[in-house]
């Protein structure tokens, strides 16, 4: 059957919109600490953009391709993260690149870029095979199949991944505590306090920061630990050829200094977060859209059985993969919102504000707005074939950001979960255990409501 016929299409549960009037304050907190992609009305998904005065100063949601334009790229010295969002990430992620502005982040970015390469990303594509590979044989999977939490699955997977690959495996089997401090501090300190919202003292408690206390130790704790003795190991000329220690030994191309100790551990921390949590999230929300469409799986597994990753092409050979993947994120961006604070006045899309404005991009809602994309909300991945994806304007989907602050990690997530769904496909049938779809929730990431279970069964053989 074609896959791109109507009677297949296939379009996931979502959150209901709403529909009425701008929220008023105290909804607006509820909402933003539950889940803030409950907050958007219908007509975010219909208007260019939406203009208006809250109790926090004007709000501009920017939602067509010009605008985004505009604001991340063409003016982007004009706008920084605002006060909100260095307030929930700040505790673990102050100095990291996330979170940095002006001078100290054009320096880290520019000290990191190189570490970021194509080339360099492309030494790293054999390994990432190898720890996907072993992974899947872990599941010991049979004719009878065996259900799976994704969520964990895809955490440990990406986990692991994320060692090899950057820590050349010292965090061992720490991946387990690794994902239960990340949850605890998504599940909790990562919630958008109402004290947050309305620009309380630091000193004031927050539950979900007090609740998160433990976890944000454990990260620093490790992490700390684990750069100060990798520092030991570079003294001593033992130097791992991994991504730790090319933080460790990266210098500025002007002739600075390098990154601190604490600039490498806030750095690994946001590659953590941005890096192994997104492209965890991502590979989950693929796998769920694919146990509802055979049709396209079919197509995945069989690019899966011709894929070699020692030939240096073998992304071409990945078309549909690629193209599931992306719209996958198009549907379920990882990161679903942007917030800038406007430096100075300007004019976006013919909306004039002033310095301290706050612009919204959001990406839930530019990649399902019903002015950009066909049947917005359908599963339809042939939007992204080679073919078709030259017709897509680059700021009508950016799962990555754009502009300056483009995610530097875009390339490796984007090949390692190719080779993870690859590994994955190459061995088992994926398959949904009940008709209830999971749900999104943003918590600073994208995840399923409830754990997202499915069913995975050992191939036949062909």
């Amino acid at each position: 059957m074609d896959a791109t016929t109507a009677d297949t299409v296939f379009r996931p549960a979502v959150p209901p919109r709403r529909a009425g009037k701008p929220l008023s304050l105290l909804p607006f907190l509820w909402i933003s600490w539950r889940d803030p992609i409950r907050m958007w009305s219908e007509r975010h998904f219909t208007e260019p953009q939406l203009y208006g005065q809250s109790a926090f100063g004007e709000i501009l949601v920017v939602s067509h391709p010009e605008g985004v334009r505009h604001v991340l790229t063409e003016n982007a010295a004009n706008y920084e993260k605002g006060d909100l969002q260095r307030r929930v990430l700040g505790p673990m992620l102050a100095q990291g690149l996330l979170l940095t502005e002006g001078d100290a982040w054009r320096r880290v970015r520019r000290i990191l870029a190189p570490l970021f390469t194509p080339a360099r990303m492309a030494t790293l594509n054999a390994r990432m095979a190898e720890v996907c590979d072993a992974r899947v044989a872990g599941w010991s999977l049979s004719a009878h199949g065996r259900v799976l939490n994704i969520d964990s699955e895809m955490s440990g997977l990406t986990f692991d991944i994320l060692s090899a690959t950057l820590f050349s495996d010292e965090l061992g089997g720490e991946a387990r505590g690794f994902e239960r401090a990340l949850n605890q501090f998504l599940a909790n300190g990562g919630r958008i306090d109402p004290l947050d919202v309305l620009g309380a003292p630091d000193w004031a408690p927050r539950l979900g920061r007090l609740a998160s206390i433990r976890s944000a130790r454990f990260f620093e704790q490790r992490v700390t630990r684990l750069v100060e003795a990798r520092r030991a190991h570079i003294q001593a000329g033992d130097i791992p050829p991994d991504l730790l220690s090319a933080l460790l030994l990266a210098r500025d191309e002007t002739g600075g200094p390098g990154l601190s100790d604490e600039e490498v551990a806030a750095n690994i921390l946001t590659f953590i977060l941005a890096g192994h949590e997104t492209t965890a999230r991502a590979l989950g929300w693929t796998l769920h859209l694919l146990s509802r469409q055979p049709e396209y799986l079919a197509r995945l597994q069989a690019e899966a059985d011709a894929f070699d990753v020692s030939d240096p092409k073998w992304a071409e050979g990945l078309p549909w993969t690629r193209a599931v993947l992306e719209e996958t994120m198009r549907l379920f961006p990882p990161a679903p919102t942007m917030a800038r604070k406007a430096l100075a006045e300007d004019v976006v899309g013919g909306q004039p504000i002033k310095a301290g404005a706050t612009v919204i991009i959001s990406p839930w809602i530019v990649q399902r707005h019903t002015l950009l994309w066909d049947d917005p909300d359908a599963f339809r991945p042939e939007r992204f074939l080679p073919e078709n994806r030259r017709a897509i304007d680059r700021y009508a989907y950016i799962p990555f950001s754009a502009g300056p602050r483009v995610c530097i990690g875009a390339a490796f997530a984007l090949q390692e979960a190719m080779i993870a769904l690859a590994a994955i496909l190459r061995v088992a049938e994926v398959e949904p255990i009940t008709a209830v779809e999971p749900r999104p929730v943003h918590q600073i990431t994208l995840r399923s409501r409830e754990p997202m279970r499915l069913r995975l069964r050992a191939r036949r053989p062909r």
